[in-house]
């Protein structure tokens, strides 16, 4: 019904930036809050950001002043420009909207598969 499908993880050298996008696709009436959670190996989902439809961020301190979050409401997609990478910024990245469908006009919580983001030298 609603698919949300990550691009842009990979392998990165510390100090080294990388973005990430998400594309929500499918049976859509509006979305309204979007956001980026993160796993690491044998750790809990943490969340990393969120937006709002009208463009309110809302961070974790331990990305602030590094990670840049954004969206595109066009084209239903959201961004997260990550600089400065660390080590400890390695895990799997999923983003995660939530989502008013069409007919039916109930609101859920989608999630992307992932997308697997390595900060190593």
């Amino acid at each position: 019904q609603v698919q949300l499908v990550e691009s842009g993880g990979g392998l990165v050298q510390p100090g080294g930036s990388l973005r990430l996008s998400c594309a929500a696709s499918g049976s859509i009436f509006s979305i309204n809050a979007m956001g980026w959670y993160r796993q690491a190996p044998g750790k809990q989902r943490e969340l990393v950001a969120t937006i709002r439809r009208g463009g309110s961020t809302n961070y974790a301190d331990s990305v602030k002043g590094r990670f840049t979050i954004s969206r595109d409401n066009a084209k239903n997609t959201v961004y997260l420009q990550r600089n400065s990478l660390k080590p400890e910024d390695t895990a799997v990245y999923y983003c995660n909207a939530d989502v008013v469908v069409v007919v039916t006009f109930r609101r859920g919580d989608y999630w992307g598969q992932g997308t697997q983001v390595t900060v190593s030298s």
